[in-house]
């Protein structure tokens, strides 16, 4: 492969960690595509790189928002360790549904939770809810971590790809984390669901090193712009560009299924 391509690679990992860092997403629906597309890598390979990939994509987000003070780290390690029992138990379902729903009910979910975003973001402070509840003491934070961990680890069995997302879902709906921590525990709890997948797609020599490593250095750079963007702007300011980029997201993955069943 000649430069170009390993240029396109860095560009393409710079993308993947700025949308890590902003919606705390896999790249794995950006890498996957551009790997298997334009360089022409097989698919279990493109997935292995792309796991490979946000692993340090999430690592290098984390990081950040955690010296921010945007990390919840002992429930999001509860979470990140039983999410891993819950995403086999997500892939046991998955298997009995077919795909093309799955993908379509993702995006629906994706579209509805970006409009909510949208809408609280334009809220004034007076018109908005207290937040739920929290368990935030001993055991009780422990149980319910362990709780929402598998939950997010069948939602991203059933979903796949959308996991990252689907974690963040979670802890802004269920758990009702501000935004930033949110975004924070969640790249978190990715990075460590991710490392388990690639040690696994490394074991059977599915990862393409050199590729991932290109794509790695464009995603640290990246990871680490959008990092420092999202952690200085405003909540308010957060949600809508977590909000348009749900809406976005989510409308293409239902077009592409709706185009598929044509």
């Amino acid at each position: 492969m000649n430069v170009m391509f390993y240029l396109l690679a860095v560009a393409i990992g710079v993308v993947t960690g700025g949308i890590t860092s902003l919606i705390g997403a896999s790249g794995v629906m950006v890498i996957v595509p551009v790997l298997t597309m334009f360089f022409h890598v097989s698919a279990h390979s493109a997935i292995g790189t792309s796991l490979f990939v946000d692993v340090i994509a999430s690592i290098t987000v984390s990081y950040t928002y955690f010296k921010n003070g945007n990390i919840e780290i002992k429930s999001g390690l509860w979470m990140a360790v039983s999410s891993i029992a819950g995403a086999q138990l997500g892939a046991l379902f998955s298997s009995q549904i077919k795909e093309g729903p799955l993908s379509a009910m993702f995006g629906v979910i994706l579209v509805i939770a970006g409009i909510g975003l949208l809408i609280k973001s334009y809220k004034k402070k007076g018109e908005e809810k207290e937040p739920k509840a929290k368990f935030t003491k001993g055991w009780q934070q422990i149980v319910s971590s362990i709780i929402i961990g598998i939950g997010i680890g069948i939602l991203s069995g059933l979903f796949g790809a959308g996991g990252g997302v689907m974690i963040l879902l979670a802890l802004i709906v269920i758990m009702s984390y501000p935004l930033h921590k949110a975004i924070g525990t969640s790249t978190l709890i990715m990075a460590m669901t991710a490392l388990s997948s690639t040690i696994g797609y490394a074991y059977r020599g599915n990862i393409d090193l050199i590729l991932g490593c290109f794509l790695s250095i464009g995603a640290v750079i990246g990871g680490i712009l959008g990092s420092r963007y999202a952690n200085r702007v405003n909540e308010k300011a957060l949600q809508k560009v977590v909000g348009v980029c749900f809406m976005c997201l989510g409308v293409v993955m239902t077009v592409m299924e709706v185009i598929k069943l044509k």
